[in-house]
């Protein structure tokens, strides 16, 4: 928990490996998830890198994964998935990875080829058979002259009456087309056609296409093929459509082809004979009961084959993920002269110096090299990334701060204290005992089947946002319960769990009907024994009543919590100064900081407990009664201003003790004098220490070979070698290389920021009144609106219209009220503490840590492929 509250130290490290122990040694480092490398190579293409060969084998094994995985969805297969992690194989594992990747994809692409072309012929016959049987209904039709439509014979007289100069022949092969004697004359014509399949949406283009370019010398019969087929490309079922198309010539039957073949129509042979059809049709019926048996064979075949490889893919995928990293973090290393040692630098936490050690010893006996790895640390003037440990239970909170700005190194955290605040702080804003159940026990859910939901790894953004939040959730729940508790508020209604200590003096039909009323503690019997907890339930009889009562409450209570949050920030601030030694920042920002604080708002805070303690309607002496009691506001404005508050002469009296103008002045002028010397102390104590550097005088020294040299350089050299720290801990505080009008002109800045933001963040606490106030209407308006409507019938009827009424309110309730909602108080607790609260002491500028870890990796990898 140490590092909660400040990230931990680390430091930069050089780490010698033998060749053949730097893969082992890396393999241990990326189990252990502590360590981040530094690219040595930054100028260096990643094409010309000297394990470029390596990743890409692991790129094209993961292709052929992924390929595998891809056929495996697409046949519906579980991929067993045990939730280990398997450890990285050794270099000479790859080439039996790759052999049998080779053989499988291999093997599943011949399968796949093979079933595409027993489908495609599969497709053909069906097509044949349906070819055979819709046109020996055309042909059926043909035969017949009652059955021939008079359009139909007009348009076999009129191709009949343009070719008669071709030879006269039987038509279609067989007894021939007796159009009727009067209709053909006859005559004896010559027909040819054509038999195919096409799809059913390109139909009627086709049709169009036919009668234009053939000048309406064609004839088209077509009928839909019920069932759907499959297209083996694809997988895709389509609908489509038989037609023949009959015509007379060669030049037709070529015009006629070349629009088939645009259209992307099937041409099949039909024969003329009705016994050459039937012929062909049982020999189509017998190919597809054979092609259906070999097609059930290579389907399992494949099944077969897919299921074996489901059974170590999800281990397969972690493996080649794990040796991809492992080169890719090898390309970031530096190989020495005589090649046999890379060289790496790499951040490591302090606290884990020891456990990296272990890690590379037991790297190396794995490898059996019987040279040590060396690391050793470095000193450098470079800012060290910012480390915070955290647990499934702090990481939500951290990553809320992280979304501000991740902290400067070693800085003081705010999330430690976030798990309090926020929670409280969107409480006070969402305080209901009823909403803050539903958002308490939907948290709990999901921390109780925190293991099996998160299992499921759902691609649902939204539900992944809840889910990572789900501590998160449940205390803001548990803290709505308690302050609508203290509210008194369930769904808009109050509880009477210890009794009233007041005694209301009017009949009930009054109380009831009567909106208007104001419940005046005079004329009421108090039994001089407060509520014990929170809020009597007295004060929610009478509607105004209540909301004058209550916005007083809440105005003021949201400004106390205001001022002591942003005082607590402030104080936050100076364990920063602490801990980097900036005495200069102390007295020249926190001290005055504090005093201009203290000094104006908490003074005003003092005075609501003081109106609150000495004032009472019940009080004897008109001077401390209710209606003498002066205005917080107004009294924090005229002592602001210097004015002398408004005496009416009478027996009240507009100061709350004695003295209080006197001391109000003071407060006055010691808070505006803080002003300049927030201001102006620290840009001068800089500009003094600047003159007094530049006067110091040359002290000789002696070197180590007795040579007397200038000691202004070695002088310099010794301050660079102790300040090999972060920016913060150097001897000018992160002033040394700025001009002193950019200092003036950056402590101006923040001097105004600060004098100007106490007042605003102030006024931007009464949110929590504001928010607080609407949520508690808006469910009275849902009460009194919807589900007081259902409570009004009575019978059987009244069962009926509570239950719909019910589940009306209900589903507004969850879905307004807690959802929307709870959704404005969070991202206004958000605001106050990112703006309100961390800006009184948190900068937010360093870099995270980002360790070479194969389970972000992993994990990562997962989230890339899902998406």
């Amino acid at each position: 928990m140490g590092s909660l509250f400040r990230s931990e130290e680390m430091s930069l490290c050089q780490l010698f490996l033998q060749s053949e122990a730097a893969y082992a040694c890396v393999s241990e480092l990326g189990e252990l998830g502590l360590v981040q490398f530094r690219d040595l190579n930054p100028d260096v293409n990643a094409f010309q890198r000297k394990f470029v060969n390596e990743v890409r084998r692991c790129d094209e094994m993961e292709r052929k994964l992924r390929y595998l995985e891809k056929e495996i969805k697409k046949d519906g297969i579980p991929m067993l998935d045990t939730g280990e992690s398997p450890e990285a194989p050794q270099p000479r594992e790859m080439i039996d990875l790759e052999a049998t990747f080779e053989k499988l994809e291999n093997e599943l692409r011949e399968v796949n080829q093979n079933a595409e072309a027993l489908k495609r012929n599969y497709l053909e016959l069906t097509e044949l058979k349906h070819i055979l049987r819709k046109t020996q209904v055309f042909f059926d039709e043909a035969l017949y002259t009652g059955n021939v439509p008079n359009k139909t014979r007009n348009r076999y007289q009129q191709m009949a009456d343009s070719h008669r100069e071709e030879e006269q022949v039987n038509l279609l092969g067989e007894e021939g087309i007796r159009a009727g004697g009067a209709g053909a004359q006859g005559q004896n014509l010559k027909l040819g056609f054509v038999a195919g399949v096409i799809l059913r949406e390109r139909l009627p283009a086709f049709e169009r296409m036919l009668w234009r370019a053939c000048r309406g010398n064609v004839f088209l019969r077509q009928a839909m093929i019920e069932d759907p087929l499959e297209d083996p490309s694809n997988g895709d079922k389509v609908y489509k459509s038989v037609f023949i198309i009959f015509f007379q010539g060669d030049q037709l039957k070529t015009r006629v082809k070349k629009i088939c073949e645009g259209f992307r129509a099937t041409l099949y042979p039909c024969p003329e004979a009705p016994t050459d059809r039937r012929e062909m049709a049982m020999g189509v019926m017998t190919r597809i009961e054979d092609l259906h048996t070999v097609l059930g064979q290579t389907q399992d075949h494949r099944h077969r084959v897919l299921v074996a490889a489901a059974k170590n893919l999800k281990n397969w995928f972690v493996k080649v993920r794990k040796i991809k990293a492992i080169y890719h973090t090898l390309n970031l290393f530096n190989l020495d002269v005589t090649q046999k040692c890379l060289i790496a630098e790499c951040w490591v936490p302090l606290l884990d110096f020891e456990t990296i050690q272990i890690a590379l010893r037991r790297g190396t006996e794995r490898s059996g090299s019987s040279v040590p790895p060396i690391l050793n640390r470095m000193e450098t003037f470079e800012d060290p990334p910012t480390y915070n440990r955290t647990n499934k239970f702090t990481h939500a909170f951290q990553a809320l701060i992280n979304a501000y700005g991740v902290a400067s190194y070693r800085e003081m955290n705010p999330a430690p204290y976030t798990i309090i605040t926020f929670p409280f702080l969107f409480a006070v804003m969402f305080g209901d005992l009823g909403h803050g159940a539903i958002m308490a026990l939907f948290g709990l859910w999901m921390v109780l089947k925190e293991k099996p939901l998160a299992a499921k790894k759902s691609d649902n953004e939204i539900w992944n946002i809840f889910f990572g939040g789900r501590y998160i959730i449940f205390l803001m729940g548990v803290f709505s319960m308690y302050t609508g508790f203290v509210y008194n508020d369930i769904f808009s209604k109050s509880l009477n769990v210890f009794g009233s200590a007041w005694s209301i003096n009017y009949n009930t039909s009054t109380v009831m009907t009567n909106k208007a009323l104001q419940l005046d503690p005079k004329g009421l019997d108090y039994a001089q024994t407060p509520y014990p907890i929170g809020l009597d339930p007295v004060w929610q009889v009478a509607p105004l009543n209540k909301i004058i009562f209550q916005n007083a409450y809440k105005m003021k209570i949201s400004i106390i919590f205001g001022v002591i949050h942003m005082l607590f920030g402030v104080f936050v601030g100076l364990f920063n100064h602490r801990y980097f030694k900036n005495k200069m920042a102390i007295y020249c920002e926190f001290i005055p900081q504090v005093i201009f604080l203290v000094f104006l708002f908490f003074y005003m805070t003092l005075l609501m407990f003081i109106k609150w303690t000495k004032y009472s309607a019940s009080s004897e002496t008109i001077a401390m009664s209710a209606g003498c009691a002066p205005s917080i506001l107004i009294t924090f404005i005229n002592m602001v201003l210097f004015k002398a508050p408004d005496n009416d002469g009478g027996d009240c009296s507009p100061y709350m003790f004695a003295g209080q103008a006197g001391l109000q002045k003071f407060l006055v002028i010691i808070a505006l004098l803080c002003v300049p010397w927030m201001l102006l102390a620290k840009p001068i104590l800089i500009m003094r220490s600047r003159k007094e550097a530049a006067h110091q005088p040359i002290a000789p020294y002696s070197n180590e070979n007795g040579d007397a040299e200038g000691g202004v350089l070695n002088q310099a050299n010794s301050v660079t070698a102790q300040g090999a720290q972060p920016q913060q801990q150097g001897g000018g505080h992160g002033h040394d290389n700025e001009e002193m009008s950019e200092i003036f002109i950056h402590q101006g800045i923040h001097t105004i920021e600060y004098v100007l933001g106490s007042v605003s963040h102030t006024a931007s606490y009464l949110r929590l009144w504001a928010l607080s106030l609407a949520h508690a209407q808006l469910a009275e308006v849902l009460w009194n609106m919807v589900l007081q409507n259902g409570l009004k019938q009575d019978g059987w009827i009244g069962g009926i219209a509570l239950w719909a009424v019910f589940a009306f309110w209900a589903v507004l309730t969850v879905g307004i009220l807690v959802l929307m909602e709870g959704l404005s108080a969070f991202l206004h607790t958000l605001r106050l503490h990112w703006v309100e609260f961390q800006s009184k002491f948190y900068a937010g500028l360093g870099y995270a840590f980002q360790p070479f870890s194969f389970e972000v990796i992993l994990e990562t990898s997962s989230s890339s492929t899902e998406d």
